[in-house]
């Protein structure tokens, strides 16, 4: 561990160090105080002996500056303190995160357990055999949440894509100018279906498949195909443009198609 970690004295000295860069040359020792959270006292005898030691020269009454020495210092210590950052960050949280998965079949607390991506949602399997896997945190029968950690290997996922049929606004025919049949045969297959408009909601009822979603359309067919959902969007004309951008964006295979 960090010498900045593992002593408390290094610490605070490092804190006033930090303190004293921040608000070079005017330095207040009774700010600094506060933010650090010792007294004033102890203030003035940690800028004593980082002056001392040349990480800090003092210029004048209440007046100091980081001398380069001083900086280096900062420099190394805060990459001290980053790289055991990440090292919790990536090697321990990591190991103990923890998500919510639907159990296959029963499982018990300690299981280990295959993951796999179904209809856009993680599930768990005691019995599997895949790339991804986990071990199980609770109790589940088949059907229920289970918590899962200690995840291992990659999901074998294939990313879904989005089709996107437009329909003239109502001011050039709406929803009446939809060949109801074509739409029927675009919609069939796909897993999530989306609506951009109030003409698109409308032709979608009329085959008594409403859409999933009417708000945010192009980010959440997005998010879908991320999770290998293949989706189909019914857009007016002129909300093709509002659907196709956060697509664009988050690098998302995708095609325009007239539904007239």
């Amino acid at each position: 561990m960090t010498d900045v970690l593992a002593d408390k004295r290094t610490a605070t000295r490092f804190r006033v160090l930090v303190e004293i860069a921040d608000r070079q040359p005017a330095v207040s020792q009774g700010e600094i105080a506060d933010a650090v959270g010792v007294t004033t006292q102890a203030v003035s005898e940690y800028i004593r002996d980082l002056v001392d030691d040349g990480l800090v020269e003092k210029e004048g009454r209440s007046r100091y500056r980081v001398t380069k020495e001083g900086v280096d210092w900062l420099l190394r210590t805060a990459d001290d303190v980053r790289r055991y950052a990440d090292r919790v960050t990536e090697d321990v949280l990591g190991s103990v995160h923890e998500d919510a998965a639907i159990a296959l079949d029963a499982v018990e607390a300690g299981d280990a357990v295959t993951l796999t991506m179904r209809d856009g949602l993680l599930h768990a399997d005691p019995e599997g055999d895949g790339s991804a896997s986990g071990v199980a945190t609770t109790d589940a029968a088949a059907g229920e949440d289970v918590g899962v950690t200690g995840f291992e290997g990659i999901i074998d996922l294939e990313p879904g894509r989005v089709t996107v049929y437009q329909l003239p606004p109502v001011r050039t025919g709406g929803s009446d100018a939809v060949d109801l049949d074509a739409l029927r045969d675009a919609v069939a297959d796909a897993d999530l279906v989306l609506a951009a408009g109030v003409e698109a909601v409308v032709a979608l009822r009329k085959l008594d498949r409403p859409p999933a979603v009417t708000f945010a359309v192009g980010e959440v067919a997005a998010e879908a195909t991320g999770r290998g959902l293949d989706v189909v969007v019914v857009a007016t004309g002129d909300t093709v443009g509002r659907v196709t951008d956060p697509l664009r964006d988050a690098d998302v295979r995708y095609e325009v198609a007239d539904i007239t």
